[in-house]
């Protein structure tokens, strides 16, 4: 067991952000003492409101959120061309705590240099690092853990300690990752929507590595273009960004469900053919060492594959309509009664429209589909988003949930259709 406090407490996001930026004075003050900094400074601010329009499943849940999030970015690049890249986040919300957070979702120093016709890069500090190609799950992507609490489609990553090294030339692209301090997943509180029957313990985090949250971990990458096709390889082993739960009570005694983190190893693959107007899409991924939903471990496979077609100045207008179709499966879940997997895309089909107006104003609007092969669970979302003017932008989301199947581990979730609408400010 191990009692955490939160990754930017105390100083050591001050002490990472102070060393970078001495370390890039110090070397390019030696370079060329005379130049100057470049400094950039940019950003945006967004005001949002969510809305529930059904009643919450356990008391205390409310129908409005309201807040706003913060996202700054500071770049500094030095006389050689080093550089130091800082991006904070925050966000308020008036209605769950829990979803009151700040994080750094970056704090890191680029070097980078020539080898051959090639050349290198490292970036040292709190890191992202993003694979894979598809977009209903990215299965090969789990350098970074997910910040539920933003979104429940998990693309909002936390920062990550780390050390991330690429090497590029004719013959492809090789990465590798070196990190310690994991990260635990955010999930909302007792008065927050999106939640399990349970409420998690932000604080009990255990471990199966006897070394905590500062186990070490590991992750590569070799990805190779030839011709029309992208070819990306994996590997990953260290601590799980997915949590197993442990049933327990708080200090109040209250039930609670607390996060247990298994050491895995999966190796990932992900490809994309290019022909035309068509993008053909897959990812797959083998892990060992994760517990399944009844706390056994199992080794398992997992596939997402699909594609999208795009109909260029579709109707011979200025716009473009991409129809997007993709097939999950879990090794874990379509073959076993109850299903073992902790995943919900274990036999799912998404189907979705994206459409960029391609006009001043950046007009987008995608509408999709969700629904599960073997049960009746369905969803749909959807998303708007334009300029008003240089600086300000809206945007609005839809998901509503139309069904979901008392054996989906989701269930208690099925009030939780909301709408998001939100006013962006760009610095």
């Amino acid at each position: 067991m191990e009692r955490r406090t939160g990754f930017a407490r105390g100083g050591l996001t001050a002490v990472c952000v102070a060393a970078c930026l001495s370390t890039v004075a110090a070397q390019d003050e030696a370079e060329d003492a005379a130049t100057p900094f470049t400094v950039e400074f940019a950003g945006r601010i967004s005001a949002e409101s969510r809305a529930f329009p059904a009643e919450g499943a356990f008391p205390g849940q409310r129908a409005l959120a309201n807040g706003f999030a913060a996202e700054p970015t500071l770049y500094v690049e030095g006389a050689g061309g080093r550089s130091f890249t800082l991006a904070p986040f925050f966000r308020y919300d008036h209605s769950d705590p829990r979803r009151t957070h700040f994080d750094v979702r970056e704090a890191y120093l680029l070097f980078f240099g020539d080898v051959g016709s090639g050349g290198w890069e490292a970036r040292v500090g709190v890191g992202q690092v993003f694979w894979g190609v598809t977009e209903s799950q990215r299965l090969v992507d789990v350098v970074n853990q997910v910040d539920f609490v933003e979104h429940p489609n998990g693309e909002a990553k936390l920062g990550q300690p780390m050390a991330h090294f690429t090497w590029f030339g004719d013959w492809g692209t090789l990465e590798a990752v070196g990190m310690t301090l994991h990260r635990t997943r955010t999930f909302p509180g007792r008065q927050g929507r999106l939640r399990l029957p349970v409420v998690t313990d932000p604080e009990d985090i255990r471990y199966e590595s006897g070394a905590g949250r500062w186990g070490p971990d590991i992750a590569a990458r070799y990805s190779r273009s030839l011709g029309p096709l992208d070819l990306g390889v994996s590997l990953f082993e260290g601590t799980s960004r997915e949590p197993f739960f442990l049933p327990d009570l708080d200090a109040a005694g209250e039930p609670t469900l607390v996060q247990f983190y298994d050491r895995i190893r999966q190796f990932g693959l992900d490809a994309q053919l290019t022909t035309g107007a068509w993008l053909l899409k897959a990812e797959a991924i083998h892990r060992a060492g994760a517990h399944n939903l009844f706390g056994r471990e199992q080794d398992y496979v997992a596939l997402v594959a699909g594609g999208e077609h795009t109909f260029y100045a579709a109707g011979g207008g200025d716009a473009d309509v991409v129809l997007l179709g993709e097939w999950s499966y879990d090794s874990r879940g379509p073959t076993a009664t109850p299903s073992r997997s902790p995943n919900t895309l274990e036999n799912d089909v998404f189907l979705a429209a994206r459409v960029p107006f391609n006009d001043v104003q950046s007009t987008e609007v995608v509408a999709g589909i969700l629904a599960d092969a073997g049960r009746s669970t369905r969803s749909l979302a959807f998303e708007f988003s334009r300029r008003v003017s240089s600086r300000w932008s809206v945007r609005a989301e839809a998901v509503v949930l139309l069904r979901v199947d008392p054996r989906d581990i989701h269930y208690e979730m099925r009030h939780d259709s909301f709408f998001d609408l939100g006013l962006v400010y760009n610095f």
